[in-house]
């Protein structure tokens, strides 16, 4: 077998939240079925399907890309193929790079099967102005998607995918949080921790010790999605999870507080924290774990 047939053949897919608006002709299942049946109609050997499922296309910090190119800058990519420009990327400074400079750098071919691009080819001329479209697209849609929230905001609406630790939404109206009884119970007990004196790193030895399951560990127990992840003992609470609570007292009091951060960007995934000023706070919108008196 020659270097060329050894070194991988990259299938890129990628799929965000918006791009599920535009339906199945932009699924994974579908993007993989394009892409396999065009390395095999077209004698591409060593496929390998790289996956980001979730990811913006502004954002490149997306982990299978970050492996494929690895493979890419180590020399054993010979091609990488995406269904069409804006699966690679949506900012067009950076996808323009990889596609002329980076990929012709480490000889690696590239194929965008339905914008009729391969690199083999030569140059397409239209390629600079598709990628420019590409990130209007998604500027577009962050500025539609920052004007609903907004508008859900200032209606006392949650702006929260997943509730605080403590609270679960109502099978009944999932706009609605309601209490989760045994997370609801621990939250309440921090309350009596902190009522006593303690502050978040005595507060999280204890819950340690008696073998309480983090936030994150508790809400996989339950096969709920949370964002961020630990590695290591589920009961290995840190002083930084107990303060995050503490720091959430008016909605553990009943209280909806809207617009506390915002990103830089649509392009920056950074958060920044609003001035309170900024903050919209509507009372009573459901039941509190914490009273005055906590």
């Amino acid at each position: 077998m020659s270097d060329s047939n050894r070194k991988i053949t990259a299938l890129y897919c990628r799929l965000s939240q918006e791009d599920m608006r535009d339906g199945e002709s932009v699924s994974i299942e579908n993007q993989k079925l394009i892409l396999q049946k065009y390395a095999n109609d077209h004698g591409f050997l060593n496929c390998k399907f790289y996956v980001d499922d979730g990811y913006s296309g502004a954002n490149f910090n997306r982990p299978a890309f970050k492996e494929m190119m690895i493979e890419v800058e180590s020399g054993n990519v010979s091609a990488v193929i995406v269904k069409d420009q804006s699966r690679l990327g949506r900012e067009y400074l950076q996808t323009g790079m990889l596609m002329e400079v980076t990929f012709p750098q480490y000889d690696v071919r590239f194929i965008a099967v339905n914008d009729g691009v391969d690199s083999a080819q030569g140059d397409n001329e239209f390629t600079p102005f598709r990628n420019i479209i590409n990130e209007w697209y998604a500027k577009d849609t962050s500025k539609k998607i920052r004007a609903v929230m907004k508008v859900k905001g200032n209606a006392g609406e949650h702006l929260t995918t997943c509730p605080p630790y403590g609270y679960m939404k109502s099978p009944d109206n999932p706009k609605q949080w309601i209490r989760d009884k045994e997370a609801a119970q621990i939250v309440y007990e921090i309350g009596l921790y902190v009522m006593d004196g303690f502050g978040p790193t005595q507060i999280a030895k204890r819950l340690a010790a008696r073998k309480v399951l983090t936030p994150a560990a508790y809400f996989e127990s339950r096969g709920v999605g949370f964002p961020t992840k630990k590695k290591g003992s589920p009961f290995a609470w840190d002083a930084s999870t107990v303060a995050d609570i503490m720091d959430r007292w008016r909605e553990y009091r009943g209280h909806t507080v809207n617009f506390k951060t915002r990103k830089k960007s649509y392009k920056s995934k950074k958060t920044i924290v609003n001035p309170e000023s900024e903050w919209k706070i509507f009372e009573n919108t459901h039941e509190p774990i914490w009273t005055e008196a906590i």
